[in-house]
């Protein structure tokens, strides 16, 4: 059972709940009749002239109280987007969507919610919503981002989060619990991106807000979700004594109140579970498991990834069970292991009365995994790991204990992490990356007053920095926690020794199957330390290049609005009122703008100033796919069979090279970069057009591999090639193959053009799309067309 795996269950779990801030808004928002599913179902081979929110909901609502929603949810769903297209509702037709968000992540939908999360930015950004700040918009960003974590694309997700907390600051009230749902999320985005710790802030401020808000806490679902969602958290970082207190009052508010019927009673069970599982409470555990696939299983089925994480989960808690030789009946009934908690049993002290577990690595129940044997590695001539996670760890242990000392009061002012240029910022280095400019450093940005006060200072303590690691053998880094030799860059450590950085992927987590057999059925705690295989290394890895230097420097300390000048020329982003300044800045400068990552931003401007190079005006967008359209028709449909005919090489692979770069430019245009981010510089084009195409919801996910095929075969095309003879009658296969490509390319891209609606017309010339596109650009402004 690990982080992921466990993480993925509870972040599936809900169609409706704390985690899903849509049902709440949605619920407000509508007025009016009230139906049933069937009768929605009876009249839905109409095309109503209008649309009715409230009697949506209210079928919705009518298939999951019948428990009903693995076959009936799905359906109906689409028969109401169907429903308020055709009556031109475009404020139902959001609502739709986002409960539909909801839904597909409650059935691991995931490829499919990405055309919902597509839909839904584009229909809210058409109906004026993104220039404000209204409580719909805050609904759908938060819904968004939730789908797009659930996919595991956490730099979307991340920034929709952020987006959303700006709007919600000043549309939300404090205790409206759609906050309580933003910060639960971002806890799991940051679980998931293995940042326990911001994980368990953002719970407990999830908690406050939802029993601030609630008129009974003792019986209120949410706040028991909230617990389950808090004991998982502790439980990873390893304070079992405060996960078991939550946990248990998760399950005693569900029968308090008498809410076992609940769908989300299912999450409580398992969490419960986990934690005894990872207290060595098998039989516990067992029994957790067992009620919660029941629970599961009638209200979601069986072919659902919650109901398949729960099912791993519960075999590998009976088999541990049988290991350590606890007998569990098939009903679950542990024999002398105890029971889950009933109502009305008493809570262990809870965490503010009691021990808190911050020592919980002295406690009996805590377990220790053994990574392996010791002794040090040969030395490598690379990094083994890769650039962002070495600047994460750079931060972490050295960059944010430096300003906590040195710094305290500026320490919720500074921004930290590494975006801008490198290949490590685009997450795409490796061995041959590393001969330059590479290294451990981050960024640290400022506001200009803060820069003026402390930021020459700020930049002798960061240059002070030790950057002297080690990298063990499951890919952990540790620095060294004592400053270099000069005086100024010293700097109280925070606690002895140094600090290990685990790396989500590899961290051993409670309840996994790495467990010593022998320590789990002696319950005896554990005394061995992973002995680590290390291999020392002493930054600077690699020299500095002229061009990474000076104004250009890529790491450091920096006034937000000057690293953003020196990368796009522009301080913030332009207006979206400017679409000729956005059209002056290529997609690979806004790429290096917005990639890389933020390990912290206590106040949100920088990743506000940020967000904004990320969200390029609609209209822009489309300015862009037209002129892209006219490129492939224009270099890949004309140009390129008429070179050849004339047998000009020279002509033949320049056109392939337009050809090329305008496809790749598409797709990514297609995927909305406000989702999917930009398209980089040529030489992390096709790098990041593959990660693109192989992502589970990707738009026109086949084109890079076959633009590769193109280039590929362009030598022999063009050029004849080895045996070929330059023109020669061998290149004919070739030229044929390229050219049947280069139309079911066209074919694709007008079949994503009907589907999102910016075309009516099946022709594949695609210069002949181009007012199609056009016409759905609202600004009259004669720099967005060009026909």
């Amino acid at each position: 059972m690990d982080e992921e795996a466990l993480l993925k269950q509870f972040a599936a779990q809900f169609a409706h709940g704390p985690d899903d801030a849509d049902d709440t808004d949605a619920a407000a928002a509508a007025q009016g009749a009230d139906s049933t599913a069937n009768q929605v179902a009876d009249d839905a081979d109409q095309s109503p002239a209008t649309f009715d929110t409230q009697q949506f909901l209210n079928g919705l609502d009518a298939i999951f109280d019948r428990h009903t929603a693995a076959t009936e949810a799905g359906p109906y769903l689409e028969q109401a987007m169907v429903d308020a297209e055709n009556a031109g509702d475009e404020a139902g037709l959001l609502t739709v969507l986002n409960e539909t968000m909801g839904f597909y992540r409650s059935q691991g939908r995931h490829k499919e919610n990405q055309w919902i999360v597509q839909r839904a930015l584009e229909l809210a950004a058409r109906m004026g919503l993104t220039t404000g700040t209204s409580e719909a918009w805050a609904t759908t960003l938060i819904n968004c981002a939730t789908s797009m974590r659930a996919a595991k694309q956490y730099d979307q997700a991340e920034d929709l989060y952020h987006q959303a907390q700006s709007v919600c600051r000043h549309s939300l009230a404090p205790t409206d619990r759609r906050l309580a749902a933003l910060h639960n999320n971002l806890s799991m985005l940051y679980s998931e991106t293995n940042r326990p710790d911001k994980a368990e802030l953002e719970l407990r401020e999830a908690l406050r807000i939802i029993e601030a808000s609630s008129v009974n806490p003792d019986a209120d679902i949410d706040v028991s979700s909230s617990h389950t969602n808090l004991a998982l958290t502790l439980l990873t970082e390893h304070k079992l004594e405060d996960a078991h207190w939550h946990a248990a009052k998760a399950l005693e508010i569900y029968r308090t109140g008498h809410l076992e019927h609940s769908a989300h009673y299912a999450s409580a069970l398992a969490g419960f579970a986990q934690v005894c599982f990872a207290e060595r409470r098998y039989a516990d555990a067992v029994t957790g498991y067992r009620h919660a696939l029941a629970v599961i299983e009638e209200c979601y089925g069986k072919d659902t990834d919650y109901w398949r994480i729960t099912a791993d989960n519960l075999r590998q808690a009976e088999e541990a069970a049988a290991q350590a030789g606890v007998t569990v009946d098939n009903a679950g009934v542990a024999g002398d292991a105890g029971a889950l908690p009933q109502s009305g049993s008493r809570l262990p002290n809870s965490p503010a009365q009691g021990k808190t577990g911050a020592n919980a690595a002295s406690s009996p129940s805590t377990v220790s995994v053994s990574t392996g044997s010791a002794g040090a590695a040969e030395a490598v001539s690379a990094c083994p790991v890769s650039g962002l996670k070495l600047a994460r760890a750079f931060w972490t242990q050295m960059g944010k204990p430096m300003i906590a000392a040195k710094y305290p009061q500026y320490a919720g002012r500074i921004a930290a992490g590494l975006v801008g240029h490198g290949s490590e910022c685009y997450g795409f280095d490796d061995a041959y990356s590393q001969d330059h400019d590479f290294g451990p450093r981050f960024c640290l940005w400022l506001t200009d007053e803060d820069y003026a006060a402390i930021g020459e200072q700020l930049e002798v303590d960061y240059e002070a920095l030790p950057r002297k690691f080690s990298v063990d053998a499951q890919g952990r880094v540790t620095f060294e926690a004592h400053a270099r030799s000069d005086a100024s860059g010293a700097f109280p450590a925070a606690g002895a020794g140094s600090t290990v950085i685990p790396d989500a992927a590899n961290a051993p987590t409670p309840g996994t199957a790495t467990h010593d057999t022998a320590t789990a059925e002696s319950g005896a705690a554990s005394s061995d330390v992973a002995e680590a295989m290390t291999t020392p290394i002493d930054a600077p890895l690699s020299p500095v290049t002229p061009r990474a230097q000076g104004a250009n420097r890529r790491d450091g300390v920096f006034r937000i609005g000057d690293f953003f000048e020196s990368i796009t020329g522009y301080h913030t982003a332009p207006a979206q009122t400017a679409p000729h300044e956005w059209l002056m800045l290529q997609e690979s400068t806004l790429a290096a703008a917005t990639n890389g990552e933020v390990f912290a931003d206590p106040t949100g401007l920088f990743s506000k100033t940020r967000q904004g190079f990320k969200n390029m005006p609609d209209d822009v967008r489309l300015a862009l796919i037209s002129k892209r359209l006219g490129m492939i028709a224009q270099a890949g449909q004309y140009n390129l069979p008429r070179s050849l005919k004339r047998g000009d090489g020279a002509a033949a692979w320049l056109s392939i090279h337009e050809f090329v770069q305008a496809t790749a430019s598409l797709v990514f245009l297609v995927n909305v970069p406000m989702v999917v981010g930009y398209m980089p510089y040529y030489k992390w084009q096709f790098a990041a057009l593959r990660k693109l195409s192989g992502s589970m919801f990707a738009l026109l996910p086949n084109v890079g591999e076959q633009l590769e095929t193109v280039m590929r075969l362009s030598s022999a095309v063009c050029y004849g090639g080895a045996g070929f003879g330059e023109g020669g009658k061998g290149a004919a296969p070739a030229i044929e193959k390229i050219n049947d490509i280069v139309e079911q390319i066209a074919v694709d891209i007008v079949k994503e053009l009907k589907r999102e609606h910016l075309t009516t017309s099946g022709e594949t010339f695609l210069e002949w799309q181009r007012p199609y596109v056009e016409d759905h650009i609202a600004s009259d402004d004669p720099v967005l067309k060009s026909l």
